[in-house]
């Protein structure tokens, strides 16, 4: 059932803005930059229709999160705990959406010591405990400063994420008829579809599909304006922060597209980072390798939040910051001592996400069109509609992608 919350303060439009931002850092994360680059600089344009109709997915998702949050008072975690009977049911979800947690931090941690290797030839295990630690640092400013204060942080770096990755594309523009040309959907090949599938989960991810709803809950849980309000300035907050998301999405993989098509070993970070600087020059190779700090840093402190909300929603058990860090960080720390590949690593783990989707989707898209949890507020038929088709779509996707990998087609 809603929550009727009081209304003491009327603030402003542009006050009330803000969650989306927050997760929608999840859409910028190093998953992200891998997937983007390896598919812009092994296929071209050819895959820029499949980042297009995932942002498209991704706004109506992150809009359907942070709905129930505002209306619910709730997370989605916490209302699927509530809801879930049967401890057993409740424990087998919470282990999927615990994997998925710990997947998106793989990325993100990864993806910050990459980022540090390249800038200050770090270690890459170095590279993976301070971006640890600071993303801990981050944490533990939420959680004393408010999320207010969390929000200006990691907006603050998004900036810089977005400047870092966008830049290129301004001094090497892509091709207009390329960029035309990949908007038309279609695969080449498994590899196309294997791709796809990346990226789709690396911009529809499931942990931020349950920190959006956690995000908005905390910031509206006192003082908030009446509720219609509050949802349209959702829908203003999360337009931003996805056309933000999707313009520097894009951009990376024409970026990729127009200046490292064909070039060898660009399919890796390092390769990528090399190729920009010897291609396009020294300062955006610096400036993506910024970017691409700034990415990990966010990201993987967003990813900790959810991560942290997952295990309370579901187990209703709370666990201090320093234990939630290191249950995320410690596969990361170890994929990077064992030496294993970066950005295959990446790649692979924005699969794991994408398989990820269905768990947080479908029930998300149910619980929005209860009578009984949203009240008034609950989806209208056309909503609900686009949400089963974009569900649709994704899970179809992902059985293709399990045929691929277990045909070897």
């Amino acid at each position: 059932m809603t929550e009727q919350r009081p209304s003491r303060t009327v603030p402003r439009p542009a006050w009330l803005l803000g969650p989306a931002l927050v997760a929608g850092v999840a859409y910028l994360d190093p998953g992200n930059v891998a997937s983007n680059m390896t598919g812009g600089a092994r296929y071209g344009y050819l895959l820029v229709w499949v980042v297009v109709v995932a942002n498209v997915i991704a706004w109506l998702v992150q809009y359907l999160s942070a709905k129930l949050g505002v209306v619910t008072g709730q997370s989605l975690p916490e209302v699927l705990g509530r809801r879930i009977r049967r401890p057993w049911a409740r424990r087998l979800y919470w282990v999927q959406a615990e994997l998925v947690a710990i997947a998106t931090d793989v990325a993100e941690v990864i993806g910050g010591a990459v980022a540090l290797n390249l800038l200050f030839g770090l270690p890459l295990v170095w590279g993976g405990v301070i971006t640890g630690c600071v993303s801990l640092a981050l944490l533990v400013l939420q959680s004393r400063r408010g999320p207010r204060t969390f929000e200006f942080v990691v907006i603050g770096l998004v900036v810089v994420i977005a400047v870092g990755f966008v830049a290129g594309v301004f001094v090497a523009p892509p091709s207009a008829a390329g960029v035309a040309g990949g908007l038309l959907p279609r695969f080449t090949d498994a590899g196309s579809v294997l791709l796809a599938a990346s990226i789709l989960g690396a911009t529809i991810m499931p942990h931020a599909i349950y920190a959006h709803s956690a995000l908005a809950r905390d910031r509206f849980r006192v003082d908030a304006p009446p509720i219609p309000r509050l949802l349209r300035a959702t829908r203003w907050d999360v337009t931003i922060a996805m056309a933000i998301a999707g313009t520097v999405n894009v951009c990376i993989l024409l970026l990729a597209a127009a200046n490292l098509s064909g070039v060898p070993g660009t399919e890796s970070l390092e390769g990528a980072y090399e190729a920009l600087r010897s291609g396009i020059g020294p300062a955006i190779a610096t400036l993506f390798a910024v970017g691409l700090l700034a990415s990990g840093l966010a990201s993987t402190s967003v990813g900790a939040y959810a991560g942290a909300e997952i295990m309370h929603g579901l187990l209703h058990i709370r666990v201090p910051l320093v234990v939630r860090r290191l249950i995320s960080l410690v596969p990361a720390l170890l994929l990077l001592g064992l030496g294993a590949d970066p950005t295959l690593s990446l790649v692979l783990s924005q699969v794991v996400l994408s398989f990820g989707i269905p768990f947080a989707l479908v029930p998300l898209i149910a619980l929005t069109a209860r009578r009984d949890v949203l009240g008034e507020h609950r989806n209208r038929r056309g909503t609900t509609i686009a949400g089963i088709v974009a569900a649709v779509f994704l899970i179809a996707l992902n059985a293709a992608l399990l045929w691929l990998v277990l045909t070897g087609a």
